[in-house]
């Protein structure tokens, strides 16, 4: 019984040691860990469990194992869940309004994502997988004329995108990887800010051959403190970008770290709403935080939320962001 007892501990405590390692390591190996990766909020939970089994069953060193696999995991997690007070920062530079959806092949119910507009009134709307027949019935249903400036790339399939906006836009040189087109666009805020926008949408993880194309769409997106080409410069040198959409990434996988290390804030995680699921809507699967408002830093978040939408799998993203 007693070698039974470290058998079920051990295979209780070992697999999630080693998430925790590979987690805070800096290293992302292949498939299938970064699809898995994005569980790792549910992984921290068991963890703890884990913890809980090694401690009833007196196994002292399976016990102190779990306690620092639990303690890892919850410290990369935890903070998503707390407000850290930046949304309350003083900025006297006006706000921007940023709502993201993904349309599923432009199959999302226009006339409901036409009203979450209505209620929302955001200032700049990012859209992908928008398909030319989405597009034909996102105008008929009134899109335009709610923000009338556009950059839209549509394409068959899952590759189309677009940046919709109340204010001026100037196109700028969409970033395209694997079929995928996510459009940049430069918008001219009231205030006279100019604030680059990109629609990200990378490949999609579903299979080990398409991990090298979601790793480089994620890696083409602009750096926060990198200039842009188009856009005068923001307070404090170089311009002010947002990136908003479908990243196919959570917080916990590398390239989504590596550019929040460039000066980026994630809207849900600096308020408090980093584990609310953005996808799959309505799925079989746990939910996970796949879509996302990136602010460059020197913005504040006064707001944001999740919001549900017809014909699609992925619920849009909202943001309310003040510039400097």
């Amino acid at each position: 019984m007693r070698a039974w007892r470290k058998v079920l501990v051990w295979g209780a405590v070992t697999p999630f040691a080693g998430w925790a390692v590979l987690r805070v390591s800096g290293w992302e190996p292949v498939w299938p860990w970064t699809p898995l990766v994005a569980y790792t909020p549910y992984a921290a939970v068991v963890a703890g469990v884990g913890l809980l089994l090694a401690a009833a069953m007196r196994q002292r060193v399976a016990a102190v194992v779990a306690l620092a696999t639990t303690v890892v995991l919850a410290s990369t997690v935890l903070p998503r869940g707390f407000d850290d007070g930046q949304q309350r920062v003083s900025a006297d530079g006006g706000t921007l309004r940023v709502l993201a959806a993904n349309l599923l092949v432009g199959s999302a119910d226009e006339a409901a994502l036409v009203a979450l507009v209505a209620r929302l009134r955001p200032d700049v709307l990012a859209l992908q997988e928008l398909t030319p027949d989405a597009l034909t019935r996102l105008d008929a249903a009134g899109l335009r004329a709610a923000l009338p400036y556009a950059v839209t790339r549509p394409k068959r399939g899952a590759g189309g995108s677009a940046v919709y906006a109340r204010h001026p836009l100037t196109a700028a040189e969409a970033i395209e990887h694997g079929g995928f087109r996510q459009v940049r666009a430069i918008l001219r805020h009231p205030s006279g800010a100019d604030v680059e926008v990109v629609s990200v949408h990378p490949c999609a993880l579903r299979l080990y051959a398409r991990q090298p194309c979601w790793r480089s769409g994620l890696r083409a997106l602009p750096r926060a403190r990198a200039s842009a080409a188009g856009g005068r410069a923001g307070v404090g040198g170089g311009p002010l970008r947002v990136l908003a959409g479908d990243f196919n990434a959570t917080l916990d996988h590398l390239p989504v770290r590596e550019l929040l290390a460039t000066g980026y804030r994630d809207a849900a995680d600096v308020t408090g709403h980093g584990f609310t699921a953005t996808w799959p809507q309505g799925g079989a699967l746990p939910g996970v935080a796949i879509d996302h408002v990136l602010a460059d830093e020197r913005m504040s978040v006064r707001a944001f939320g999740v919001y549900p939408l017809r014909g699609t799998d992925h619920r849009p993203v909202f943001a309310v962001l003040a510039l400097p």
